[in-house]
């Protein structure tokens, strides 16, 4: 099996909120093709399912040195931050991802978000 295969049996199992599964099914996918920014991607989303958020911002940071122009991977970056409480950064994160690619509205209120947060607090 390939790491296409193994790569697509992660998001089937994802969908069908099969956490660890999935997780073994990237881990796979990545052991045969290291150099994968979606599959990256695709494994930090299930570490931060799994509220392994330190290891889902390394896989969001290895998937944008593959690709640093992945605004996807950027924005998950953010989202990882925020819930770390790493606010400055997961704004700079969110910043990223709108550059990049600045027609998705949730980027932008994601980012929002972390400016209300502080001055509600």
């Amino acid at each position: 099996m390939n790491a296409q295969f193994w790569h697509e049996q992660g998001n089937i199992l994802s969908q069908e909120k099969q956490y660890r599964a999935a997780l073994e099914a990237y881990q796979q996918a990545i052991a045969l093709e290291p150099n994968s920014p979606q599959t990256w991607n695709n494994l930090g989303n299930i570490l931060c399912e799994l509220k392994r958020l330190g290891e889902a911002y390394a896989a969001y940071d290895r998937a944008i040195a593959l690709l640093p122009t992945y605004h996807q991977a950027w924005y998950n970056r953010g989202l990882v931050l925020k819930e770390m409480g790493a606010y400055g950064n997961a704004i700079e994160s969110f910043n990223r991802a709108i550059a990049l690619e600045g027609n998705e509205p949730i980027y932008f209120h994601q980012r929002d978000s972390i400016w209300l947060h502080h001055k509600l607090f």
